[in-house]
């Protein structure tokens, strides 16, 4: 194992999402050889068997793992259990900052329903340019949803995916607040239609620097599109030469029948081995 200073990876789910993030952190290994992580989850609903089970494999996988239960630390609103049905969870990435230890001064948070396929460093080590976030925006052929969620939203840049996002924990200790989040939620409660996301935009659009989705954040349901935008370039093997991330973004996700992108096998394949090699 390298002895260079570690990269520091957020992730938040509830119990239902524990085997996807297995596979992710399956995949982040298999492809970051030799790259010392500290993985740092954030759960509302613990259970100590599964936590036990998930240290056991971060040691398999040579990760250090840290749990971090949020209401020990952290009092949520109300308003974050309710709104729109969604898990709590989704709003812990933008609330990590004060939970996480001060010494951290960047993480970069993953969705659990990812798989990292190449080289991670890159997007760790870029400059922010000052912003807090760096994001990737998922573009179409035309600009038209960028113009719709402008519009809904009231703001002026592009719409950043929350899935990926690398942040500067310095900057969010002062800028990022609950009764920010929760003013936004009660105030724009009709409007809003992913929460976490939205919310990130809503707020803090202009504090994050975009990304290049084709490489940090590849739509697995849109290979079609990347292929044509890209006049042919963004194929099978580009994709797996050079995209570090690909991302299961809407429904149905890879291990739901149905799901049918050009990377659903590979997902696959890594829960089998996940399945079958580890306990």
């Amino acid at each position: 194992m390298s002895t260079t200073n570690p990269l520091d990876i957020l992730v938040t789910c509830n119990q239902s999402y524990i085997p996807p993030l297995r596979v992710m952190l399956y995949s982040l290994r298999l492809n970051n050889p030799g790259v010392p992580f500290r993985v740092w989850f954030l759960q509302s609903d613990p259970d100590a068997t599964t936590n036990e089970q998930l240290h056991n494999y971060a040691k398999q996988l040579e990760l250090e793992l840290h749990i971090i239960q949020m209401d020990e630390h952290l009092e949520l609103p109300a308003s974050f259990l309710s709104a729109y049905h969604y898990p709590q969870e989704m709003y812990f990435r933008l609330l990590c900052a004060n939970v996480l230890p001060p010494t951290l001064h960047r993480v970069l948070y993953l969705d659990p329903d990812l798989l990292v396929t190449n080289d991670l460093r890159p997007l760790w080590n870029t400059d922010l340019a000052g912003k807090m976030f760096a994001a990737a925006v998922h573009k179409g052929l035309t600009d038209i949803m960028r113009s719709v969620n402008n519009l809904r939203l009231g703001t002026d840049g592009g719409y950043y995916n929350s899935g990926v996002m690398l942040m500067d924990l310095d900057q969010m200790r002062h800028k990022v607040k609950v009764d920010d989040l929760v003013n936004t939620i009660e105030k724009y409660h009709d409007y809003l239609i992913l929460p976490d996301q939205d919310i990130l935009n809503y707020l803090y659009s202009n504090d994050t620097k975009e990304i290049s989705e084709d490489l940090w954040n590849f739509d697995a349901r849109k290979s079609l599109l990347y292929l044509t935008r890209s006049g042919g370039t963004e194929n099978l093997a580009w994709v797996m030469a050079k995209t570090a991330i690909i991302h299961f973004c809407g429904k149905p996700k890879p291990w739901q029948s149905g799901s049918s992108t050009p990377y659903t096998a590979l997902w696959l394949n890594y829960q089998q081995i996940v399945n079958t090699q580890f306990i």
